[in-house]
């Protein structure tokens, strides 16, 4: 052994053979700035364990938090027209869309799925917000139609899942004749005497915000997300006035009366599982069976001591009594 076996190829093994460490194993929260675990992360679904900021979230994900068990049926949606209008800007509408759907493997910004809820057959739409940004364009408007359309044959009620920067410009008018389009699916859901229920994420603005997503009988949203017609920078600038803190974030709009209620991500499945039960009349969850406790065996009673008369006890400083005499009769 000399020192080119014993220290040079260790040493060039080492570099030759190093692993690369992915970049992402370690996420960091951009409201703390703490560094996440991955896993930790994905297991509080995209909420950071330290100050609880609702990151973004993917449909997918949520579908399998949401259902029992994890187990849901995908909805096929119809494809609509590609670039309709021709429309192009730095690039072509075609290639926008090529790209997202190649990087998400979907093909718009709203999915659909059904399955249970708390024992509920229900019909959940989510929007991506990471698909162009959510954008309202024809896909998204028969996504929600053909949604409203399955929870009307299967009697099921409707939960949308918001999540969109507004209307998608590249599809013009079209995109913007989807808001009296979903409202009217909205419309058959509630005259068939089903539940329609909107969870507003961040951020649901736009058309979004002015149709489908303001018409819930229940309105619920995540902590602090934006919700909003147009954005408050947009109002700064024309008012010209320095805007309240918190203004159009779900806490203001839950203090102002424009929503029933702000849930934290992590208590979806619950809180919607009691209200689907409580809107289609149905009775509580039965609450699940816990495991059997293992039984302690009995202690014997210890022997009880034999109870005696108290001894009268002398007050102190009392003078000492005289035993009585005893007389002993006279012996015959």
């Amino acid at each position: 052994m000399n020192w080119i076996t014993s220290f040079v190829r260790p040493k060039l093994d080492t570099l030759l053979n190093r692993r690369e460490s992915p970049d992402n194993l370690w996420i960091k929260c951009p409201e703390c700035g703490e560094m996440i675990f991955h896993r930790a992360l994905a297991e509080s679904l995209q909420v950071c364990p330290h100050c609880s900021h609702h990151m973004p979230v993917s449909p997918d994900a949520r579908f399998d938090a949401l259902f029992d068990e994890g187990r849901w049926d995908l909805i096929p949606l119809p494809d609509p027209l590609l670039d309709p209008l021709k429309f192009r800007d730095e690039k072509r509408y075609v290639d926008r869309l090529r790209e997202a759907r190649k990087k998400l493997n979907r093909q718009d910004a709203m999915a659909a799925a059904k399955g249970a809820i708390g024992g509920v057959r229900t019909v959940v739409a989510a929007q991506n917000f990471a698909f162009m940004a959510g954008s309202m364009g024809m896909a998204v408007g028969d996504a929600i139609l053909t949604a409203a359309r399955t929870a009307v044959a299967e009697q099921a009620p409707f939960v949308l899942f918001s999540a969109a920067g507004g209307a998608r410009m590249q599809e013009g008018i079209l995109s913007l004749m989807q808001m009296p389009r979903a409202t009217i699916a909205v419309q058959m859901v509630k005259e068939a005497g089903l539940p329609y229920v909107v969870v507003l994420t961040h951020p649901t603005t736009g058309g979004v915000t002015a149709s489908y997503a303001m018409l819930g009988d229940v309105q619920i949203a995540e902590p602090k997300a934006l919700i909003c017609f147009a954005g408050p920078r947009v109002i700064e600038q024309t008012i010209r006035e320095k805007l309240p803190e918190g203004f159009q974030r779900s806490e203001y709009l839950l203090d102002h009366g424009m929503l029933d209620m702000v849930t934290d991500r992590r208590e979806h499945r619950p809180t919607l599982a009691r209200l689907l039960r409580l809107l289609m009349d149905l009775p509580p969850e039965p609450p699940e069976e816990e495991a059997p406790r293992e039984k302690l065996p009995l202690l014997e009673a210890a022997p009880q001591a034999e109870i005696r008369p108290a001894e009268a006890v002398e007050p102190p400083g009392a003078a000492p009594q005289a035993a009585p005499l005893q007389t002993q009769a006279p012996q015959a």
